[in-house]
């Protein structure tokens, strides 16, 4: 029965071979974000709370760039495997014109409404002075953060493209080096080393957007560097013309990932907002038990990517069904047996690592409760994450759609608005009951595994 979800040696090497640099990658990169985090722990809470409350909003627009480059990324994936560059070009025409938009429509978004977003997780309990300070921190962080939202989508425009062509290993260490970059520059900007001045949360805006040039500027080099090895930038850039049937195939196939990671991602703000009704000292917790949560969860978040990119490649191939179907299963067993691993971890660092931060023991205290909760609730997400990808590399937009963000805003975001508005459930019971949704969500998306319309050659299609 096992053997079922074990694979052979050649399968762990060609997971490993994909998964690990993204796992470096990420691995990185949050370990990076976590040690940002921390330095901006100990110029104070406030500070830190406006941060964070900033990083929400824009991992909005994060998600939203990842959704429109993830739409054209199924075919990317399938037109790799199926040899024809050409196709891959066209993506990445389609990620570069989508990016420039969402780009340009964030920063309209952000200009116009920042303070208002921003206020809204400053209802809760607390010393009013404390709020305000929070919102002009928060301002600050902001209008220094919106520079780097265009290098940031273009750089996922050809990063993504790298790594469903097989390349994983230079997105890699340009993510490396920019995270190093932006470490670094947080030492010196934050706190006003090496002769500069002291910035504090501005000095750490600086210091990230930087990096984001740093990034894009290893990764456009090398791509175009190595034409040879990456075809599909041959030409790239003389035309943005894409075919109008394939433009069209990729916005139906596409176009409900984009809405799907903007929905989902508004829906967690949503859901961290009826969290901060609970008190000013929820939103640091939060912050906290969140950064340490994404670098536990690297392993899991990765090897989700590798169920899209192998399982793609294998449909874009002509692969068997059942071939197919035993290898998305042993693919999802073991991103689950890795989140068990990482959920002690987490549970066993939960109460060490709010020590790191310059907060009150109340702070400190909520956090190390909601980061336990948070490993009791990771196996459940590693689970979804993969089918979530296992659904979403045959093309089933529509499908993921529902299983995501529908059912966060039908679900999720319904639950939490009664529970914090119409109750005085404590913060630690609403958010363990918000969390344990995933339960449902587990049954569903195994129902829709078993039914097997997400197998499907996209690329015929295509063509």
């Amino acid at each position: 029965m096992l053997r079922k979800f074990i694979g052979d040696r050649a399968f762990y090497r060609r997971v490993i071979a994909i998964a690990l640099p993204i796992i470096i990658q990420n691995g990185i990169g949050n370990f990076v974000s976590l040690l940002d985090n921390i330095m901006i722990g100990q110029i104070g809470t406030v500070q830190m709370s406006g941060v964070s409350i900033v990083n929400q909003l824009i991992f909005v627009f994060n998600l939203c760039i990842f959704g429109a480059t993830s739409g054209a990324g199924i075919f990317t994936a399938q037109f790799f495997g199926s040899k024809d560059n050409e196709g891959v070009r066209h993506t990445f025409r389609f990620k570069i014109l989508s990016g420039a938009l969402i780009s340009a429509v964030g920063i309209v978004i952000f200009l116009l409404f920042g303070q208002p977003l921003i206020q809204l997780y400053l209802k809760g309990e607390g010393d009013p002075a404390n709020a305000l300070q929070m919102l002009e921190y928060g301002q600050q962080y902001l209008l220094v953060m919106l520079w780097g939202l265009p290098a940031f989508a273009i750089s996922n425009a050809y990063a993504s493209t790298l790594r469903e062509s097989g390349e994983t290993i230079v997105p890699m260490i340009a993510s490396t080096s920019a995270v190093f970059v932006n470490l670094f520059l947080n030492w010196v900007l934050i706190f006003g080393n090496l002769g500069a001045p002291e910035l504090g949360v501005e000095g750490g805006a600086i210091a990230t957007v930087i990096s984001r040039y740093v990034e894009l500027a290893i990764v456009t080099a090398w791509t175009h560097l190595h034409s040879q090895k990456m075809p599909f930038i041959r030409g790239a850039f003389r035309s943005m013309a894409i075919p109008g049937q394939l433009f069209w195939t990729i916005m139906r196939k596409g176009m409900p990932l984009l809405v799907n990671e903007a929905l989902w991602s508004i829906g967690m703000v949503m859901l961290n907002q009826c969290y901060s009704t609970r008190g000013l000292d929820v939103v640091p917790a939060l912050n906290i038990s969140s950064t340490i949560y994404n670098l536990s969860g690297v392993v899991f978040m990765a090897l989700g990517n590798a169920v899209g990119i192998i399982i793609g490649q294998m449909l874009g191939a002509g692969e068997p069904e059942e071939t197919v179907r035993s290898e998305d299963r042993k693919l999802i067993f073991t991103s689950v047996v890795s989140s068990l691993v990482f959920a002690g971890i987490l549970a066993a660092v939960s109460r060490l690592f709010p020590t790191l931060y310059n907060t009150s023991d109340e702070v400190r205290s909520l956090a190390t409760k909601l980061i336990c909760i948070s490993a009791l609730i990771m196996p459940f997400n590693a689970y979804t994450h993969a089918i979530y990808f296992t659904l979403r590399s045959g093309g089933q937009s529509l499908v993921t759609f529902l299983f995501d963000s529908c059912f966060v805003w039908v679900f999720c975001v319904p639950l939490a608005l009664i529970l914090s508005r119409l109750t005085s459930m404590p913060i630690l019971w609403l958010y363990l009951t918000c969390q344990s949704a995933e339960l449902i969500k587990c049954a569903l998306g195994t129902y829709m595994i078993k039914q097997g319309k997400w197998i499907q050659n996209l690329t015929k299609k295509a063509a």
